[in-house]
């Protein structure tokens, strides 16, 4: 595809983002490989949908993220076009979800599994009825005190032999001690282990478990979102959200590019047992290497302990967010496809000051359980713009996949609610390098490939102090334009947690902050790492910095204001220490 194809493919997709024309965008929006064809089956789902799953009748289910009232959408295409021509929504929880974070929708044994962050629910499925039969039944409570809870969701893996899969996440970036602190050592043995940072099995069939019931399957695993049985080989696969933060919390062994490429975002098979070495190692897909993590003394280069973890089978680049893995079983794709593993890639939020990467749908071949082959491009266009300066500049982001009986493809987008359905209509007896090697282009896209050290670095052009600053240590979660992340990172635009009472603002980089807060209607459940460690002078630029633009128009910050702050926090402190020895 030529540079004005992009260009015209973006300007019509946003032009129909506006008008819902749906119907007339060209292949769905989508780049796909030569014979494949891409229908968008409904587009606008006002809750969004996370994750799918499809019936041996066609009915569609989707894992709504943004309604306590209804929990899942079912989709029907009555007459086979690509469309949808019913849609029903069910199964609302209340206040039982905590912060529309759903991350499961899976058919096992005639019931819809799917989940909120914390529980794990079912519905008995009615053959031939999109609405189930019977009420909601809750598989699975994570009972743990959770405050803000950093990899919560509750993905669902199911096996042939009656058990289900479910990982709890770590509870921490790299468990250090204090969190998210510059500098600080992880806690070593990790005690977040023993109740985290792995997956358990469950009895798939019985009802009202927690973590209790279960059995600690595999450890060492972080954050869990895309996670699938394979049933070629019998083994559960996951692809691992690695860590962040490698330059923020370490800047004199790390440097931004580095910090915006590593670690990788592992694809793992998993056996019982297995352990992949999160918070001592992380993997480096560029050294193809499992190295030390920095809270425990490494420096990029140092193995130590980790040449006794698993290694992952493929090391994704860094950040890209994996969030639907599944094994395509199908026969309606060209046979190269069969058995072979499909990664839906929401894309990164935090590669400041380089471009956002991501936000593709991968491949990997498998032959006989085992990869073969690198990985491929096999569906972009989402993001609709390249590069991708901030997320927000994203017109869509590829989240769930599911497969029908016949082996259609479907993909949900998390921006605007999306769904396509994606069919092959060429000769699959043709089908072979050509078409491969026109998506192997696509890995020359800004947001696919490596970024070029200098020319690539956003920051390289900064006018100012406070500018340079930002793109170091907060460009990441508050995004090049200031407009944070849906969810997840509060926006600087039009806040008085900006534009308002300095002395809040200065004790939030000084302290950090944590737990839920309300910005423009909208809740951000997140962790604002403390900044203590940079200087009054860096503190009182990017303050000013962050005042004074994204349409903001409040006065400067002194370098004097933020060491009166400092110094009566300090005595806080000091005092607090002193109260508690008496």
């Amino acid at each position: 595809m030529t540079i004005s194809h992009f260009v015209k493919l973006f300007l019509f997709l946003a032009i129909c983002s506006l008008f819902q024309c749906s119907e007339e965008i060209p292949n769905g929006g989508l780049l796909l490989p030569d014979g494949f064809k891409a229908t968008i089956m409904v587009d606008s789902i006002k809750e969004r949908v996370r994750h799918m799953a499809v019936t041996d009748d066609g009915i569609l289910y989707g894992k709504l993220r943004e309604s306590h009232d209804n929990a899942v959408i079912a989709i029907r295409d009555t007459d086979n076009d690509g469309s949808a021509d019913e849609i029903e929504k069910f199964g609302g929880y209340g206040s039982k979800q905590h912060w529309s974070y759903s991350t499961a929708m899976r058919i096992y044994n005639g019931y819809i599994y799917f989940s909120s962050e914390l529980v794990v629910y079912r519905y008995k499925l009615k053959p031939g009825s999109m609405l189930p039969d019977g009420d909601l039944e809750v598989v699975l409570t994570d009972d743990h005190e959770h405050g803000r809870h950093e990899h919560i969701g509750k993905p669902l893996a199911f096996d042939n032999k009656g058990y289900m899969y479910v990982p709890f996440g770590a509870p921490s970036n790299s468990c250090q001690d204090p969190k998210r602190t510059p500098g600080a050592p992880g806690l070593d043995p990790c005690p977040q282990l023993e109740n985290h940072g792995g997956v358990w099995r469950f009895d798939a069939n019985k009802l009202g478990q927690t973590q209790k019931d279960g059995v600690r399957y595999a450890s060492g695993i972080r954050s869990v979102v895309a996670m699938d049985w394979n049933p070629v080989d019998e083994n559960l696969y996951i692809v691992m959200h690695g860590r962040d933060d490698l330059l923020r919390l370490f800047p004199d062994r790390f440097t931004p590019w580095e910090s915006a490429l590593l670690p990788s975002e592992e694809f793992m098979r998993v056996t019982e047992g297995a352990n992949f070495g999160w918070p001592y190692c992380y993997y480096d897909q560029i050294k193809g290497k499992k190295v030390l993590a920095p809270e425990y003394g490494g420096d990029g280069d140092i193995i130590g302990r980790c040449d006794q973890f698993e290694d992952p089978i493929v090391g994704f680049p860094g950040h890209w967010a994996p969030n639907d893995l599944v094994f395509y079983k199908g026969g309606q794709f060209p046979d190269r496809y069969k058995e072979g593993a499909f990664i839906a890639f929401h894309g990164s939020t935090n590669r400041g000051p380089y471009p956002q990467s991501g936000y593709i749908v991968g491949f990997v071949p498998f032959k006989d359980g085992k990869p073969s082959g690198d990985w491929e491009v096999f569906a972009d266009g989402f993001a609709g713009v390249d590069p991708i300066e901030s997320v927000n500049d994203a017109l869509l982001r590829p989240m769930g996949i599911a497969f029908d009986k016949e082996g259609a493809m479907y993909i949900s987008d998390s921006v605007k609610g999306r769904i396509w359905k994606i069919t092959f209509n060429g000769d699959k007896n043709n089908f072979g390098k050509d078409q491969l090697a026109a998506m192997e282009k696509r890995k020359a896209a800004t947001h696919i490939r490596t970024p070029d050290k200098i020319n690539d670095n956003l920051a390289k052009d900064a006018a100012s102090v406070g500018e340079a600053v930002y793109y170091t240590y907060c460009v990441n979660c508050h995004q090049k334009d200031g407009g944070g992340a849906t969810g997840r990172f509060p926006p600087l635009i039009n806040t008085d947690w900006v534009n308002g009472d300095k002395q809040r603002l200065i004790n939030v980089i000084l302290e950090g902050m944590e737990g839920a807060i309300q910005i423009n209607g909208e809740t951000y459940n997140g962790v604002m790492p403390q900044h203590g460690f940079l200087k009054d002078t860096d503190i009182a630029n990017v303050l000013t910095y962050i005042r004074t633009n994204f349409g903001n128009k409040a006065s400067a910050i002194e370098a004097s204001e933020v060491a009166k702050q400092r110094a009566i926090l300090e005595k806080l402190k000091t005092e607090k220490v002193l109260e508690t020895e008496k």
